[in-house]
């Protein structure tokens, strides 16, 4: 086969091919008899040994608000580069949760090194975590996007999906930028940490 016969191939090959999508799988809460034998604390324990990024992801206010809403994350991912999206995840009982729903949109803030304790100041309940903090809108959504964040994704909520005792919730990457070269906010072992040497 010669240069020509091989590239014919290979574009036959690289052609695009229908792909059968997977089943669904079922959804349904997980029943007393199904809990798995790992403790909670012994759990949380060892995944602390994973280090993560911290985000606050805000939502902007509601009619009947009396401000944006927002909190601190740290399950925070990438998910598709085709279409672009990410994703958070968030406990059920969270009472900022049905805020972000009903605005259908979100910023995700990636907070810099040197800010854990505006990181402490949106993991509280009750309070109101945007007195004093300083922030426009973004560009897409409107949501709050942090003075001194790393780097910002405006996001339309694209799909929610439940696992376990939190949601699992997509969304779409309308606009997104970054600040320079400023080092992230890391979480590891129950603390605060950085890149380091």
């Amino acid at each position: 086969m010669g240069h020509a016969g091989a590239a014919a191939a290979a574009v036959r090959y690289l052609r695009p091919r229908a792909v059968e999508p997977l089943p669904q799988p079922e959804l349904r809460c997980v029943r007393e008899g199904e809990r798995a034998s790992v403790e909670p604390g012994e759990f949380r324990r060892v995944l602390g040994h994973f280090a993560t990024g911290v985000t606050v992801i805000t939502a902007p206010a509601g009619a009947d608000e009396p401000g944006p809403a927002g909190f601190a994350c740290q399950s925070f991912s990438s998910l598709s580069l085709e279409p672009p999206l990410v994703c958070f995840l968030v406990g059920r009982t969270s009472t900022t949760w049905p805020r972000i729903a009903r605005a259908g949109v979100f910023c995700v803030n990636v907070l810099g090194a040197g800010q854990g304790d505006l990181c402490r100041a949106f993991a509280v309940s009750g309070a109101d975590k945007f007195a004093g903090v300083a922030y426009d809108a973004a560009p897409a959504s409107g949501a709050p996007r942090l003075d001194g964040a790393v780097a910002w994704i405006d996001c339309t909520v694209h799909a929610v999906h439940t696992g376990g005792d939190h949601l699992i919730v997509v969304g779409r990457v309308d606009a997104l930028g970054a600040a320079g070269d400023g080092e992230p906010l890391l979480f590891h072992r129950g603390r605060f940490a950085g890149l380091g040497p």
